[in-house]
């Protein structure tokens, strides 16, 4: 090659690097949309202290002639830039393409950014059959603050499978990132944790490639097993808050509880921390519940029931972060808080609430527990962990545990995939655990009508 040509080279990859390289060191982490509904959605990136300015431009696919652009009108220039751009004025069922801008320079990313708008089924089509991914635990290592000894987290490439698995969305059940104790005593540490893990490349393509819901548990809202008494709990709802894209959080600036709806279906997202009795505290005294020993609190526990009542759903998802029936687990579990927990299901029984499912996480493996009522239907507790933390088998009691559903216990990396089929008034769930690399690890599946109460 002629020296001339060589320099033309240098010099065209020189300013390639400087027009999109520079540009793209002022991104954390992102971007990706959430929250995204009939006509609005929400685009969220963090961006390094050097940004100046951030925006998104956005148009229905292949129509970049009609393009808009909406700008950040927050504070930029901090340790931590975690950002929210709403998008509204946008067509139902529709495909749209969003490009990061940074200090008026578009960010090239290696994935696709898109979102798909909510159709406007109702009273208009059939009721449409979708399906949304599941899980919780996931522990990036980082040994200079890990624990010594061997890594606590696995192979990080099941969020490339997540990625490559068609859906229509994803609910995190907690443990979403791991504050250690180098994290959660301060409030810089617990943004550094959270900013962090949610910059890691490996899942950067998976959060592009759908809507991304949470809840949280103990490691990302602070120390291990934390409940109402935590000191930072105020900033951990911040924080959290941030790095989320929920509908909404709480009532009246507490708890991050809110709901979900999707097709015919409703997730009420539950709190199962800001409001939660340290589990260490009676569970019944002189032979009777507790009823100081909260695990939504009063609060929550008025909004879900009020919730559920109002909801016409087939199926309705209580989320929350520890399992909520399985009676041999030792560990954080819902029945140890007898009193809320015997106060919702006479509650689901006295009003005759249909399709009531429960969904959590926490436990390092999978497995699905039913629940026997008497004269009404079983509830189900369907428990997906963990994505990449350690695993954690059965043991004692609760190797044969008579309320697990046959061929359900995963002892492995996993998520779920949870699918809804068929038409009105005879919907499938269908829940399909899926291993690190795709390959299927159990299935189950109930049919709405066999979660009604007997008339």
């Amino acid at each position: 090659m002629k020296k001339s040509a060589i320099s033309f080279v240098i010099l065209l990859s020189f300013f390639f690097f400087n027009s999109f390289g520079q540009q793209n060191l002022k991104l954390v982490s992102g971007p990706w949309a959430g929250n995204v509904e009939l006509r609005t959605a929400t685009i969220w990136a963090e961006v390094s202290a050097a940004a100046k300015s951030v925006s998104v431009k956005y148009y229905p696919i292949n129509q970049p002639a009609s393009s808009q652009l909406a700008m950040y009108k927050g504070s930029l220039g901090n340790a931590f830039n975690p950002i929210k751009i709403n998008l509204t004025g946008l067509e139902f069922g529709t495909t749209y393409e969003y490009r990061l801008l940074i200090d008026g320079k578009e960010i090239r990313s290696d994935f696709k950014t898109q979102f798909i708008t909510k159709d406007l089924w109702q009273y208009r089509k059939p009721v449409p059959e979708f399906s949304f991914l599941t899980g919780s635990c996931a522990y990036f290592n980082e040994s200079k603050y890990d624990r010594p000894g061997k890594p606590y987290g696995g192979d990080s490439s099941i969020f490339e499978t997540m990625a490559n698995t068609h859906a229509d969305f994803q609910v995190w059940l907690g443990d979403n990132w791991y504050t250690r104790e180098v994290d959660y005593n301060s409030a810089w540490g617990l943004n550094y944790r959270a900013s962090r893990d949610r910059g890691q490349k490996v899942l950067q393509s998976f959060m592009a490639s759908m809507p991304q819901y949470a809840i949280w548990d103990d490691h990302d809202y602070g120390p291990n097993d934390a409940g109402k008494s935590y000191i930072l709990k105020e900033e951990s709802r911040n924080i959290f808050k941030n790095y989320t894209l929920n509908p909404s959080y709480g009532e009246e600036g507490k708890g991050i509880y809110t709901k979900v709806s999707y097709g015919d279906v409703d997730l009420f997202l539950t709190d199962d921390r800001y409001f939660r009795s340290e589990d260490e505290m009676a569970d019944s005294i002189n032979g009777m519940p507790n009823k100081e020993k909260f695990y939504f609190g009063t609060q929550q526990l008025e909004w879900l029931k009020n919730a559920l009542i109002y909801s016409n759903a087939p199926f309705k998802i209580i989320v929350t972060g520890s399992q909520a029936l399985n009676p041999f687990n030792k560990y954080e579990c819902m029945q140890h808080y007898p009193y809320e927990y015997n106060q919702l299901l006479s509650f689901l029984t006295d009003q005759k609430i249909k399709g009531v499912v429960f969904l959590t996480g926490d436990r390092h493996h999978s497995e699905i527990i039913k629940m026997p009522r008497v004269a009404n239907y079983p509830l189900y507790d369907i428990t997906v962990s963990p994505y990449t933390a350690n695993i954690s088998k059965v043991s004692g009691p609760e190797l044969n545990n008579p309320y697990r559903e046959p061929n359900t216990l995963v002892e492995a990396q996993n998520f779920a995939k949870v699918s809804f089929l068929g038409k009105k008034n005879e919907r499938v769930m269908k829940v399909e655990f899926i291993g690190l690399k795709g390959e299927k690890l159990g299935e189950w599946s109930v049919n709405e009508n066999d979660l009604k109460p007997s008339k």
